[in-house]
């Protein structure tokens, strides 16, 4: 499975509009802070649209019952998440799944279940949100995908685009970015930044 190097996270449709037409072509749409299912449902609709239309693909974090009901071709799950849901139910309706991994026992679990995609975080501090991890490092991207192997490996957590080639070149096949685009000054031209060099950096 071909992963495209730059992976943004947003919570809304509102950014998915803003984000996928300067030609982002993967994206997860992670809403943490909406209980309504009617909410959840009309967002993940409304995002899935904008990114057919454009050929991007959509990965919707945790509400996995409605990425079912959306038809749509992604979901991803952290560790609690994976507890709770039914994976073969995900599995049956042809959904690929990626995992949150933050330590080798999570990895470990991330793989009994195959995933299509694990994601190794966080590789630096960041402010997206608290967590108990500490920093992975560089050397912990490269270590982990000797383990994955073909699966593909996102790397996580505090990347901005000046660090970006080194993740990449550690083993990395995508970035997921958070901070560094939606708290930017300027989020479209950041994002335009990451497409033009990620993309250039494909074959490092």
């Amino acid at each position: 499975m071909q992963f495209d190097p730059f992976y943004p996270i947003v919570d809304s449709s509102a950014w998915v509009q803003r984000l996928v037409p300067l030609g982002v072509k993967l994206l997860q749409l992670r809403i943490k802070d909406v209980a309504e299912e009617d909410k959840l449902r009309t967002e993940i609709a409304a995002s899935s649209a904008i990114c057919q239309h454009h050929g991007c693909q959509l990965i919707v974090n945790d509400h996995w019952r409605l990425a079912i009901d959306e038809a749509c071709d992604f979901v991803h799950l952290g560790q609690e998440d994976l507890v709770d849901a039914d994976v073969d139910a995900i599995r049956r309706a042809g959904i690929h799944l990626g995992v949150s991994t933050h330590d080798g026992k999570e990895l470990e679990n991330a793989l009994s279940v195959a995933p299509d995609y694990i994601a190794l975080g966080p590789v630096f501090s960041t402010s997206s949100k608290s967590l108990k991890w500490a920093p992975q490092g560089i050397e912990k991207v490269t270590g982990w995908k000797r383990q994955v192997g073909k699966l593909p490996l996102v790397a996580i957590g505090g990347i901005t685009l000046e660090k970006a080639g080194e993740v990449l070149r550690s083993g990395a096949d995508s970035i997921a970015v958070i901070s560094d685009v939606t708290r930017s000054s300027d989020p479209e031209q950041r994002t335009r930044d990451w497409l033009e060099k990620t993309r250039a950096w494909r074959g490092v």
